[in-house]
């Protein structure tokens, strides 16, 4: 979906369907054409797993003024790349707000749909709007807000002004190292009242925490038939850190709603249980919106800290039953 309006220098609002109409003679996307006229630019896209960015060239005329040079480019990265294997960045899961310029910075705003983002995804989208947007006439760098608000990174950190050279890695060639990593997840059983051990083994951003990835991973939900989900999908993970061996997890208040048949110690200990699997982390702390003053399904005090519980691991205590009564029969 386009941008509704612009938010110009002076606060002026531009229909953004009249800057289309204006600048779509002048825009056309170069991936396997040959185009000379105008100047090239490269609009980055990410790929089908989002895993990585990859770019396509668009050529603008030369005439162009700055605002109109960035309206192109945010419809350029909200248009299908000809490439198959790459989709847009903006546009769908997220919406753009509107756009500020002030001496040099770009102060781009999204919609609250932005917080949605896994982190590795954000990251990467983050990586496609700033190496696309700074090429942009007199640009050199891109503020991120949400809804007005500050962005806020994996580690719960403000992020601030960013350039192109913050996605480069080392080497100066590519966006955003990866690297493999194996996880213990624990999900539920099928009647909810016990724990399932998972492993997955997946390519993560180096920049995010292998802490985030787990608890992103526990809100995404299990990737076989053999478990089922703990945490409501709709969850927002607002910060994971640890400290001193302590893994604090900070959840919007959708955590509290319960749309899947779990237990509480369950859903506490598919998350205590999954993070103390790493060498980081020995206990854990679960907060709502920084709140810890809270009784989780009027079980679980928020406020304490919890270990590991292997307890919970195993067959449901309903298959056990109908074992027993089974060999009962049998006898």
């Amino acid at each position: 979906m386009l941008l509704s309006v612009l938010w110009k220098k002076r606060n002026r609002l531009i229909p953004f369907a009249l800057f289309c109409l204006l600048l779509a003679p002048l825009c056309a996307c170069g991936a396997g054409k040959e185009q000379e006229a105008g100047r090239a630019y490269e609009v980055y896209y990410l790929n089908r797993e989002e895993t990585s960015v990859s770019s396509e060239t668009v050529y603008l005329d030369e005439g162009l003024t700055q605002d109109e040079q960035i309206t192109a480019l945010l419809s350029a990265l909200q248009t299908a790349p000809e490439d198959v294997s790459l989709k847009v960045s903006a546009g769908v899961s997220f919406q753009i707000s509107g756009y500020r310029v002030e001496e040099g910075q770009l102060n781009l705003d999204v919609d609250e749909s932005y917080r949605k983002l896994s982190a590795t995804t954000e990251v990467l989208v983050r990586a496609s709007l700033v190496r696309t947007l700074t090429q942009a006439e007199g640009i050199n760098h891109v503020l991120m807000t949400v809804a007005g608000q500050s962005l806020m990174d994996a580690s719960g950190a403000s992020v601030g002004p960013m350039t192109a050279d913050t996605f480069l890695d080392n080497a100066g060639d590519a966006i955003n190292p990866y690297e493999m990593v194996t996880l213990k997840l624990y999900f539920a059983n099928e009647t909810g009242d016990r724990l399932v051990e998972t492993t997955r083994t997946l390519e993560y951003n180096s920049n995010i925490s292998v802490e985030r990835l787990v608890v992103d991973c526990l809100v995404k939900g299990p990737d076989t038939d053999q478990a089922f989900p703990t945490v409501n999908p709709d969850t927002r993970v607002i910060g994971v850190t640890v400290r001193d061996g302590i893994c604090y997890v900070n959840f919007d208040e959708a955590f509290l709603t319960q749309v899947y048949n779990v237990t509480p110690d369950v859903v506490i200990y598919s998350i205590t249980n999954s993070l103390v699997e790493l060498t980081s982390v020995n206990r854990v702390q679960i907060s709502i919106d920084g709140q810890t003053d809270l009784i989780f399904r009027e079980t679980f005090n928020l406020a304490n800290v919890y270990e590991r519980n292997l307890d919970l691991i195993g067959e449901s205590s309903r298959t056990e039953e109908t074992q027993a009564q089974t060999q009962e029969d049998t006898a």
